[in-house]
Formats: C-alpha cells, sequence, structure tokens
C-alpha cells in the first residue's frame, strides 16, 4: 500500500451512521475548519480495531491520489482510522535509518516506555529504520527537525 499519499484529517466524531450497506458507515468528523465525512468500508483499517463513537478524537487517512467527488463538505473513502488522546498528534511518514522522517520535519528518540508494534498489535523487534511508522506524540523539541520521544509507533507492514 502506497501511504506516501495519505492524508491526515484530525477533528471529533460528530455522527457514525449507515453507509451504503450494511458493511460501511458514513463518519462524520467536526475539525477546525468545519465538518468532513469518511466513508468506513470493509478496507478501512481501524488501529486496535476500536469501535467507532460520537465524542472520539480521531485521525482519519484518505488516499490523495484517488479521486474524490466534488461536493460539500467533502466526502473522502477512509483509509484508515485512529484514536487520538487529547494534545497527541499523529504522523504517518516513512522513516531513515536515523529515525528521521524523510520530510524532515520529525525526528524519533524511541524510549524505554515506546509502545511498538504492527497494525495488528504484534510486538516488533527489529530495526525501524527505512520503515513506514505512525508515530503516536505529544511533545517535540524546537531543534531542526523537532524531536520526539513517541509513546507508540505502529509499523506499517
Amino acid at each position: 500500500m502506497a501511504y506516501e499519499d495519505f492524508v491526515p484529517v484530525i477533528g471529533t466524531v460528530v455522527n457514525i451512521g449507515r453507509g451504503n450497506d450494511c458493511c460501511s458507515q458514513m463518519m462524520s468528523l467536526r475539525t477546525d475548519n468545519g465538518i468532513v465525512n469518511f466513508m468506513i468500508g470493509p478496507d478501512t483499517k481501524v488501529v486496535d480495531s476500536r469501535p467507532l463513537r460520537a465524542g472520539l478524537r480521531v485521525a482519519a487517512f484518505y488516499d490523495s491520489s484517488l479521486p474524490v467527488p466534488l461536493i460539500f463538505p467533502p466526502q473522502y473513502q477512509a483509509q484508515l482510522v485512529t484514536v487520538l488522546a487529547r494534545d497527541e498528534q499523529i504522523m504517518l511518514n516513512r522513516f531513515d535509518r536515523n529515525l528521521v522522517a524523510t520530510d524532515r520535519s520529525l525526528q524519533l528518540n524511541v524510549a524505554r516506555n515506546t509502545r511498538v508494534e504492527t497494525l495488528n498489535g504484534q510486538n516488533v523487534n527489529c530495526d525501524l529504520g527505512g520503515r513506514t511508522l505512525l508515530v503516536y506524540y505529544t511533545v517535540t523539541t524546537r531543534s531542526i527537525p523537532p524531536q520526539t520521544s513517541p509513546r507508540r509507533i505502529v509499523v506499517m507492514c
């Protein structure tokens, strides 16, 4: 899967309703820029398989290389959805062997208490360099690139 085309939309779930069939749902997010709708289908990956409900703060990723209908509010097909804690940030990027994101926007300092796992919750015991990582973090340094000790890293295998 080409994760480099994934774009996150962070917001609070306002509503989850029925989709086009029994295997899909429509999720509405309230973001800083207004309401954004996401179709959640059978191919959508939900980190930790958590049930989504109104009031949760989530990051929903859509594939920017796919066509989207020109409607308002915007509507995207969710590729990946994850629940975020208060004040938590998220990044999906490829990291080099020094754990610097390809766009140099973040450097990781993996701490002893950082959870490192695959999307399906399995422990990872290999080198993280050269991989696409979903990183959960709260604070960064003011250095260039900013550095963080993430709470959790999900290796996108």
